[in-house]
């Protein structure tokens, strides 16, 4: 079954160039071209992938957002001619996957698209419990406490591949290239906005981290070291 895309933008044109190629890539999509309009399609249908203008008529794209992430983890994709870092910042603190900003090319835009749909399971890892944190790969569950987190796609896919390269320390410009699989230019604060808001999730104490850790003036990195930690294989579960 094809993955189906709500695109939501009240430039008529735009949104309907993004569709057009979208749907040469065999993706099923649904236009909206204000933010009312959009809402109410996510509400009655279900999408694997929102993307949506910031700036729209009856609700804007942030407030879209904050409404979809109170009751789903489907990734968001902001689309937007508002170029300045502190937008950005905003759009990732509020639970948005990416930022692209307008113009933009279209065969960027799908790659981009194509990397925040692809999912894969690692073929041997299946549980890592790290003190009060459980990390289901299988289901793409995070418990604390035995408490389910809900974490966006791209929060999880970041966890997942820090864990599964314990001690190893990784820049932004690196993470940005293995976990949203497509350099940026410039974005590197995508990272940061992301770590932080998996630290205020997933840590007891986000401003002393044990989980997701920082290596000053290098990047960041999973440590387990002198902490309960157990791997669970497919093979030995």
């Amino acid at each position: 079954m094809s993955k189906k895309i709500l695109v939501a933008d009240d430039e008529k044109s735009i949104a309907n160039i993004i569709a057009y190629n979208l749907k040469k890539e065999n993706y099923d999509v649904c236009c909206a071209y204000d933010g009312q309009e959009a809402w109410n399609l996510f509400k009655q249908q279900k999408f694997d992938l929102v993307m949506l203008d910031v700036m729209m008529p009856g609700l804007s794209g942030f407030e879209i957002c904050k409404k979809i992430r109170n009751i789903s983890q489907v990734p968001v994709i902001f689309l937007t001619a508002k170029a300045e870092e502190i937008d950005k910042v905003e759009g990732f603190e509020i639970g948005a996957d990416d930022y692209v900003t307008k113009p933009f090319g279209v065969n960027e835009l799908v790659a981009r698209v194509k990397a925040h749909l692809k999912r894969t399971k690692d073929p041997e890892l299946n549980m890592v419990i790290a003190g009060k944190i459980k990390i289901d790969f299988a289901r793409y569950e995070v418990f604390r406490n035995d408490t389910l987190i809900h974490l966006t796609p791209k929060e999880f896919d970041l966890i997942k591949f820090l864990v599964t390269h314990e001690g190893q320390i990784f820049s932004r410009e690196e993470l940005l290239k293995s976990v949203w699989e497509y350099e940026y230019s410039g974005d590197a604060r995508t990272v940061d906005v992301t770590v932080r808001r998996l630290r205020m999730k997933i840590e007891e104490s986000p401003d002393n981290p044990e989980i997701i850790l920082t290596k000053r003036g290098v990047g960041y990195y999973f440590e387990s070291r002198a902490r309960n930690i157990k791997a669970a294989y497919k093979n030995n579960a």
